[in-house]
């Protein structure tokens, strides 16, 4: 028996895989183009996911998506990179390292929250980081030392986005493939940017 949501799921995310910059794709002789497009759309609307969040959102089995994301990387189509445990998956061509970097951090639920509220509030503390988060402050301490280390955050006077510019556009840009948390961030980025001729 088919898998209806499975399907469903496979089109929506297929379509825009057909419809975006990665349709390029290598025809293909074993049926798999549409699973594919699908895990193309979806790198491409998510990028930053590592293989496991891919697989469950997109209702494959594990050697299917290894299959497909195998055949996508050999034909250049899709990048993985390797970020700790986790192997990340992007756009060929699409990211600089450090937008790379700043996804692979997003992707994560304290440093995302970090980050975004630091872009609300510059001046925020760790102590405030972590009233906010729901976190400790040794956790807080914990990301603050490792985005620093990835060049993303720095720590020489208090908490500051490095290149928030980039932070901010990447948030926004893929907001609803976040939480809803920063969904709403996005909705209220305009606040953040101030113009100054």
């Amino acid at each position: 028996m088919v898998d209806e949501d499975k399907r469903s799921t496979l089109r929506r995310f297929a379509a825009v895989g057909a419809a975006g910059p990665l349709s390029q794709l290598p025809s293909s002789d074993d049926g798999g183009s549409e699973t594919r497009d699908a895990i193309s759309g979806y790198v491409a609307s998510t990028p930053g996911a590592h293989f496991s969040k891919l697989r469950d959102d997109l209702k494959l089995a594990t050697g299917e998506a290894q299959h497909h994301l195998r055949r996508l990387v050999e034909d250049g189509v899709v990048e993985a990179h390797r970020d700790g445990d986790y192997r990340r998956f992007f756009p060929a061509g699409r990211f600089s390292d450090l937008e790379r970097v700043a996804l692979s951090y997003l992707r994560r639920e304290t440093p995302r929250g970090m980050l975004r509220e630091l872009l609300r509030d510059p001046d925020a503390s760790g102590g405030a980081l972590a009233e906010s988060l729901g976190v400790s402050r040794p956790t807080v301490s914990k990301y603050a030392t490792e985005l620093e280390r990835a060049g993303v955050l720095s720590r020489e006077d208090g908490y500051a986005v490095e290149s928030p510019e980039t932070v901010l556009m990447l948030l926004v840009r893929y907001a609803e493939s976040f939480d809803a948390e920063t969904a709403e961030f996005a909705a209220e980025a305009a606040d953040f940017v101030s113009y100054a001729p």
